[in-house]
């Protein structure tokens, strides 16, 4: 007979931990289900901007804003703009006085899975099916054959989630943005020219369709994003088997490009990732099913410039676990109750996304971005 879990969330991403520790702290059991085979199987991403309105009102609520403060990284909010020229548009200095302190997202998740009771987040449980029972119960078939079933399924499982098909037939499109990752080493003493050009925090360099996105971690490496708008298929031209040889394909979009930005591509230590950028309609929503909801990503999967994706992901969890604390006898009253908050506050946020994308990537870049940032506007944030 399979297991039954009163919660089961599907995802041990910030947003299904920040659900999980949040209910834990209200006295309420949650079960986590991660594809991963463990939580440092895979790098987690680069330096998150966490927002006082929703990313740390989720850690408050967490419990956690004491041990949050604690991993800060300092002068992560340091910024520069530059154009193709290289020529400095703009720059902030991290004083100390911001409200989006930098965090590494790997520390971040590792603080939340370790304010867990042990055993809450199963590893290696890949969500292969999943199908509605009776009374709003669902059950859950992993990919190693492990069955389960639930009173509430949450679907915290990204922008690919099989949890969302329950609900939605939305799927995510592609924006017309392509990112090829990468990352420079012990920069200050590897690559000093990149690391006094990016600085100690976020870096934009976006001018016809294209740019360097950057930031500085606390090890001292840079992370770099290259941004082209292209075609869909545009990054399956290019052997990515064969780094030198994608790095002259990439190269040739940033031929007119002052040779500094050039290297940051150049330089590049290690593999090229190539990533494109997705999003779900704006507004995305559904009708209330019984016994299931999503959030994050599965949600309300957005492009990155509007610096949201995580911040909105943990106060989703948050949210989520509060309703339920708040309607102990009537889960469909706290899911309704959440929902309503989540769609409106979703399609804001998304539509932002969007208007980032065409801003920082648009005819007017990088003086529309400077001219938004002296507006007193936040930053783009972090891919």
């Amino acid at each position: 007979m399979p297991l039954h879990h009163p919660v089961a969330v599907i995802g041990a991403g910030l947003g299904g931990l920040v659900l999980a520790r949040v209910l834990h702290v209200h006295g309420i059991e949650a079960a986590v289900f991660d594809l991963d085979a463990s939580p440092h199987a895979r790098a987690q991403g680069g330096m998150l901007d966490i927002h006082e309105e929703n990313g740390q009102f989720a850690l408050e609520a967490a419990g956690l804003t004491a041990e949050f403060r604690r991993i800060i990284h300092p002068g992560g909010q340091e910024m520069r703009i530059v154009g193709k020229d290289a020529a400095l548009r703009m720059a902030e200095e991290d004083d100390g006085t911001g409200t989006r302190p930098e965090v590494d997202r790997g520390r971040l998740r590792d603080l939340l899975l370790g304010a867990l009771p042990a055993g809450t987040v199963r590893w290696n449980a890949k969500a292969d099916t999943v199908r509605a029972l009776d009374g709003g119960r669902h059950e859950v078939t992993f990919a190693d054959g492990g069955v389960v079933t639930t009173d509430l399924l949450v679907g915290a499982d990204g922008a690919w989630s099989r949890v969302r098909r329950l609900l939605s037939p939305a799927r995510p499109a592609y924006t017309g943005i392509s990112f090829v990752e990468l990352d420079l080493l012990d920069a200050d003493l590897r690559h000093p020219a990149a690391a006094a050009l990016v600085g100690g925090g976020m870096f934009f360099a976006p001018e016809d369709g294209r740019g360097f996105l950057a930031h500085r971690e606390p090890d001292g490496s840079l992370h770099v994003y290259v941004a082209v708008r292209a075609r869909e298929s545009w990054l399956d031209s290019i052997d990515f088997t064969d780094t030198q040889a994608a790095k002259q394909s990439v190269l040739e979009h940033f031929a007119d490009w002052h040779p500094s930005l050039r290297a940051l591509l150049a330089e590049a230590d290690g593999r090229l990732v190539p990533r494109r950028i997705h999003a779900l309609p704006v507004g995305h929503s559904w009708d209330r099913v019984p016994g299931v909801t999503l959030l994050g990503d599965a949600a309300h999967l957005m492009s990155p410039f509007a610096g949201e994706g995580a911040n909105l992901a943990m106060l989703d969890g948050a949210e989520l676990a509060q309703a339920l604390a708040a309607h102990p006898g009537d889960r469909e009253k706290a899911l309704t109750a959440y929902e309503e908050v989540l769609f409106p506050r979703s399609a804001e946020r998304a539509a932002e996304s969007a208007a980032g994308l065409d801003l920082l990537f648009g005819p007017d870049s990088p003086g529309a971005l400077v001219s938004m940032m002296a507006a007193g506007a936040p930053t783009a944030g972090h891919p």
